[in-house]
C-alpha cells in the first residue's frame, strides 16, 4: 500500500483515536461530542483565537486509530501496550466513533490497525488530550 492515498482533508481536526480496555459507546459519544464542539479554531476577529467548532468552520475530521497512545513508559525502556484493547473489541468502539461524528461532521478514517504514514500540516499548532475518563 505504499504510496496509496486512503484519506485526505482540508480544514479540520486529525484525530488520534486510542481505545482503552473499559472504554465503552459512553465513553465514544463523550468523545465525539466533544470533538465536533470544541473551540479551537479563530473567529473573524482579531482577539477571538480559540472561537469556533469544527462544525462552526464547516471542517472535517480524519479519524485514525492509534493503540500506542494506551502506552504505558513507566517502567524499563519499552512501552507496555497492555491497557490497550484488543483489535476485535476495539474495531466496532472506532466504527461507532467515525459514525457519530459523521453524524456531525464529514469524517474519513485511516485503516483500523493498519501501519500508515500520516502526513500533518498542524496550524497553529493546536495539539490536546480529550480523555474521556478525566
Amino acid at each position: 500500500m505504499t504510496g496509496e492515498v486512503v484519506a485526505k482533508i482540508g480544514p479540520g481536526l486529525m484525530v488520534l483515536l486510542g481505545i482503552v480496555d473499559g472504554d465503552t459507546k459512553k465513553d465514544a459519544e463523550y468523545i465525539a461530542n466533544k470533538l465536533t464542539g470544541l473551540r479551537i479554531f479563530p473567529g473573524e476577529e482579531e482577539n477571538q483565537e480559540f472561537h469556533l467548532s469544527v462544525k462552526d468552520i464547516k471542517g472535517e475530521i480524519l479519524l485514525v486509530s492509534q493503540f500506542t497512545l494506551a502506552g504505558n513508559c513507566q517502567k524499563g525502556k519499552r512501552p507496555s501496550f497492555s491497557l490497550a484493547m484488543n483489535p476485535g473489541d476495539a474495531l466496532p468502539l472506532y466504527e461507532y466513533t467515525a459514525s457519530l461524528l459523521e453524524e456531525e461532521v464529514p469524517t474519513k478514517k485511516g485503516i483500523f490497525g493498519a501501519h500508515m504514514e500520516v502526513e500533518l500540516i498542524n496550524d497553529g499548532p493546536v495539539t490536546l488530550m480529550i480523555d474521556s475518563k478525566k
